[in-house]
Formats: C-alpha cells, sequence, structure tokens
C-alpha cells in the first residue's frame, strides 16, 4: 500500500476516543457500568442523571451518540429526543429501557431512533448499536 492510500484509510478508521457517547439514564448503576464499558471501548463517555442535567451540559452539543432510557423523573427519553430533535440537534439515539411497552418503542422508532434494547442487554448489542448510529461496521 502506498503512502497515500494509507493515509486515507487511517482517517477512515478514526479513533473512537474523540467521539462522544452520552449516558442519560437515572439508574447511577447503569451510568457507571455503561460508562466503563464505552470507555474501554475507546469513547469519551459522558454520563448524565437526567435529560435536564444533559441538555444543560456542553456536551450536549459534542455527542455524536445518545445512550437514552425511557422512563425518569422530569423529561423523559421520548421528550429529550423530541426536543433535540426541534433545536436542529438530531443526535443518533439508542433507548435502554428496563420498562417500556411496545406503544413506546415504536414511537420512539419512528421519532428516528436507532434501536430500542431492552435492559439488560449484551454489551456487545449495545456496542453493535453505537456502531451502527455512528455509520460504521462494528
Amino acid at each position: 500500500m502506498n503512502g497515500l492510500a494509507e493515509d486515507e484509510e487511517m482517517n477512515e478508521m478514526k479513533m473512537p476516543e474523540h467521539i462522544v457517547v452520552s449516558i442519560v439514564d437515572d439508574d447511577i448503576s447503569v451510568r457507571r457500568s455503561t460508562r466503563r464499558l464505552l470507555r474501554s471501548s475507546g469513547f469519551r463517555a459522558e454520563a448524565f442523571a437526567s435529560a435536564e442535567e444533559f441538555l444543560d451540559s456542553k456536551s450536549a452539543a459534542e455527542t455524536a451518540c445518545l445512550i437514552l432510557d425511557l422512563r425518569m423523573p422530569g423529561m423523559n427519553g421520548l421528550e429529550l429526543q423530541r426536543r433535540l430533535a426541534e433545536n436542529g440537534n438530531p443526535v443518533p439515539v439508542i433507548f435502554l429501557s428496563a420498562r417500556a411497552s411496545e406503544e413506546d418503542e415504536r414511537s420512539a422508532l419512528r421519532a428516528g431512533a436507532v434501536q430500542f434494547l431492552r435492559k439488560p442487554t449484551s454489551k456487545e448489542a449495545l456496542l453493535s448499536a453505537i456502531h451502527e448510529a455512528l455509520g460504521r461496521p462494528s
């Protein structure tokens, strides 16, 4: 492979540590374990206990993929997804929820969610969904 082709290949395979994946979940154990998984996979992971905390952060503008719980105190996940789209920030969303109806799932997917995963989910399924959201092969 010549030098130019190698440079182009390296640009296509940028390391994910510059990619911010944010987690919004009111369950601290989910935030911690998901953040740990993402960081060990090379992503820059940020975690928030509420939709409002996420919206007030600088990470809201930097997030390339959002892992979002459906049911939280205050603004729920569907409302946050809608708010981001209305504000011109249609960040790819992966819902991760333990308690959701089929209608909740359909609503999230209709609104543009990349995936709707049920807790508990495997690390492989979550990482695959993130790669899908980022438009990368897993």
